[in-house]
């Protein structure tokens, strides 16, 4: 049986160097999915994009960390600084989340927002991921598993990367990244047991190697995935933004954009005989 990859690209609609890329790296390329940000300024931008590629697969990156909220509801106030924007780190909204009755309201408030924007946008979502993991800490996790039942979104991404991508045979990744990881497979433990029937893939690749996807990258996933279905979690752009609040991504996302666009990769692909999917084909 073929293995099947959903390659991902995160951060849809934060800028028009992300729209343009995830066009580009989905007709050029074998990038299969996008995760759409419903609050940023470039939303609009990526929906029309997206309708015109009807075999890209669209889910919603659930965001609470830049710019304002989707909501107009009095009691979001709480996750936002005197300037309406989001205010908290993930660390802290992490921990909030666990012992506030009024975060988990207010996060639950707004993601249904953005969720319901997208929808209303004319879209319906193929799955659900977030901005810096927030759908995978185990306080927010039964929050993103009611609203996908309330909007019959059947897949949510499994954070979830075996310790072994940190090592030889594989890319070098950096330190951060490898914290991070072992982070989210702590938390994927807890989630299962919650709640694992969301989860369609078995792991996603590209959480250890945040700022290293590149065609040896690729190259590695086409000869060592061991998944029967799984997904790659990319950040493209066509310019890197020396601005970009993510240091890991701030310079490398055109080099992202380019691996998924690069005969080499599609190559990899090819001779693994790997199906490239996307969440709403599974």
């Amino acid at each position: 049986m073929a293995k099947r990859l959903i390659i991902n690209a995160d951060d849809f609609g934060i800028s028009p160097q992300v729209n343009e890329a995830v066009e580009r790296a989905h007709t050029k390329g074998v990038l299969t999915s996008a995760t759409i940000m419903a609050n940023m300024a470039d939303f609009e931008d990526a929906v029309a994009i997206a309708k015109r590629l009807p075999r890209l697969g669209v889910g919603v990156h659930l965001n609470l960390f830049k710019s304002k909220p989707v909501s107009k509801d009095s009691q979001v106030g709480c996750l936002l600084d005197s300037d309406g924007n989001f205010k908290y780190s993930p660390q802290m909204l992490a921990f909030l989340s666990t012992f506030s009755h009024c975060i988990r309201t207010a996060i639950k408030m707004e993601m249904r927002a953005q969720i319901q924007r997208l929808i209303d946008s004319g879209l319906h979502p193929t799955h659900l991921d977030s901005h810096k993991h927030i759908h995978f800490f185990p306080a927010v996790y039964p929050i993103v598993c009611s609203l996908a039942d309330q909007f019959k979104i059947s897949a949510v991404r499994y954070c979830y990367e075996p310790a072994a991508l940190s090592d030889v045979p594989w890319p070098l990744s950096m330190p951060e990244a490898k914290r991070a990881a072992k982070q989210l497979r702590m938390m994927a433990r807890f989630n299962r047991l919650y709640d694992g029937e969301l989860f369609k893939t078995e792991m996603t690749y590209g959480l250890t190697h945040v700022g290293r996807v590149d065609t040896n990258f690729f190259k590695a996933v086409s000869l060592y995935i061991e998944a029967q279905i799984s997904e790659v979690m990319t950040h493209p752009a066509t310019e890197n933004e020396p601005a970009d609040s993510g240091k890991l991504l701030k310079l490398n996302r055109r080099a992202e954009f380019e691996a998924l666009c690069d005969e080499r990769t599609k190559k990899y692909m090819r001779e693994a005989a790997v199906e490239l999917i996307h969440y709403g084909q599974l």
